[in-house]
């Protein structure tokens, strides 16, 4: 198949509540690998959706007397519109409740049998209801009698059934020698690391069935048993593929997935169940398993209980979507955990988007409009400074694409933001307004190398600030399914006499409190 296939993915969400900041920043992460790989011509399949088994869900349906199902539709259905709320460019909306997703599961539990990596014993040990997740005793802690893990801080019991258990020992040097095999199969280095020392220290068989609840998909040899949540959500990455019709030309095409997207707190279960399962049942593996930091509030992770917990669609309704997308990928090292405030969000609008790049588009079409009759100029000569300015994003792509294959987003934004910085100081260094009577050819050609500047700049934020991106390049009569990162190197695509749309003012200044 075409390596100009990517696939990516978000973390599974579990829509146990309304969704926060942590899902807000995964999935904008993730569309915006998607849409850049998209202008640089890749056939994309980005994909997210809702993990909705599990004891869990269960308990909370009966909390609010709702059949879990119907219970499950309404949370689900606050998640799928959020894809709207983040402008994300999504093509599959999974959910785990889905019949098609429940063969794949189904499948994969098979093939574990099958390949003997499934055996029946009794399971007792510390269990995570939150987190859907075991715990070994050096993983507990006790504060004011209570049981926690140390991992997530969760809420643990104690747990004795019957359990199905899957042979993960048996795979610890295989995966230790596929870590090393592919040095970026994890990333950022600092969870590589992290995972490497576990595995390192031992792993032992992992319970993959509960009995204890009846909300999952049941065992096909033994009803009695539910699938284990973890082995049921990881799945729906090939779900949505069609597995297991290996045949199926989206499997051909996109799987193993390039990317996925997750937060460190889900970690293990990517980084080393999900290989293992993979293994066992001679499926590829995924080419990256990347996990972002957490999001904080003034330096602390956020919680209900110290009130620090930003909504990210009450502050998408008070400064807007493009806005959001461009504040947590400039302000948060990809890798680590990013502390965001209001403040700073206000400070990134004013000097980023409004000054910057909104300034420097709203300028230069305000002056076309009122010397050019609101016409994409002629170019004549290109003197030395239009072909410097022209230059500097020809000879960045190579950088700019690798920048994005290693994930290092924010470095990609500044680089971005560095050329449309360069952009405004052209404009007030060439002064076409002093030409207009003594040189008009002159100011023509600087405004014709302005505008596609802009135009190139637009592209290149695209993934980032969608919405007022289409806004420029629909001013310029460009149409969004023309665009593409090659177009970049044609100095001369605008059409000069062109009338200029109407655009409006993209970023409006906010006045800081303080």
């Amino acid at each position: 198949m075409s390596n100009k296939n990517f696939y990516i993915t978000t973390p599974i969400y579990y829509p146990s509540g309304k969704p926060h900041m942590g899902h807000a920043y995964s999935s904008i992460i993730a569309d915006i690998f998607a849409r850049f790989k998209r202008i640089d011509e890749f056939d994309v399949f980005f994909l997210t959706g809702t993990d909705e088994h599990g004891l869990k869900m269960q308990r909370e349906a009966e909390k609010n007397s709702k059949d879990v199902k119907l219970f499950c539709d309404e949370l689900s259905s606050k998640f799928k519109d959020l894809t709207n709320i983040l402008y994300l460019s999504n093509d599959d909306f999974i959910r785990t409740t889905e019949k098609r997703h429940f063969k794949s599961v189904v499948d994969i539990w098979s093939k574990l049998e099958k390949s003997k990596d499934i055996y029946l014993s009794k399971y007792q040990g510390w269990y995570s209801v939150s987190d859907e997740a075991y715990y070994d005793d050096d993983e507990i802690e006790t504060k004011n009698n209570i049981k926690y893990s140390k991992v997530s801080g969760s809420k643990v019991e104690w747990v004795e059934e019957e359990s199905y258990f899957f042979k993960l020992s048996s795979w610890q040097d295989k995966l230790l020698k596929f870590y090393n095999d592919n040095p970026k199969f994890i990333l950022p280095i600092s969870r590589r690391n992290e995972v490497v020392n576990f595995v390192k220290k031992g792993l032992k068989d992992l319970s993959v069935s509960r009995t204890s609840f009846n909300w999952g998909i049941p065992v096909p040899t033994n009803s009695k048993h539910l699938i284990y949540v973890w082995l049921d959500a990881l799945t729906n990455y090939l779900s949505a593929l069609n597995y297991p019709n290996i045949k199926d030309n989206k499997y051909k095409k996109f799987w193993p997935a390039n990317i996925h997207i997750i937060g460190k707190d889900i970690l293990r279960f990517h980084a080393i169940y999900w290989p293992a399962f993979l293994m066992a049942a001679n499926i590829p593996l995924p080419k990256r398993i990347y996990g972002h930091g957490w999001i904080l509030s003034d330096d602390k992770k956020m919680s209900k209980s110290l009130g620090n917990i930003l909504d990210p669609i009450e502050i998408i309704n008070n400064f807007g979507v493009d806005q959001l997308r461009y504040y947590l990928s400039k302000e948060v090292s990809l890798g680590n955990d990013g502390n965001i405030s209001l403040k700073n969000l206000t400070d990134c609008i004013n000097n980023d988007l409004a000054n910057n790049y909104g300034n420097l588009c709203q300028r230069v079409f305000s002056f076309i409009n009122k010397n050019c009759d609101s016409k994409i100029p002629t170019i004549s000569k290109v003197e030395k400074e239009d072909k410097k300015l022209n230059d500097e994003i020809i000879n960045s792509l190579s950088d700019l694409r690798s920048l994005i294959d290693n994930q290092e987003l924010n470095q990609y934004l500044k680089k971005v933001i560095n050329i449309s910085f360069n952009a405004n100081k052209y404009f007030n260094d060439q002064k076409p307004w002093s030409l207009k009577e003594k040189n008009p050819e002159r100011m023509n050609t600087i405004l014709y190398t302005i505008l596609n500047q802009i135009r190139s700049i637009s592209i290149l934020l695209n993934p980032i600030i969608p919405i007022a991106t289409e806004k420029v390049l629909s001013t310029l009569s460009i149409e969004m399914t023309s665009i593409n990162l090659e177009s970049l190197k044609n100095i001369k695509i605008l059409k000069p006499g062109i009338k200029l749309k109407k655009t409006d003012i993209l970023f409006k200044k906010i006045e800081n409190d303080n």
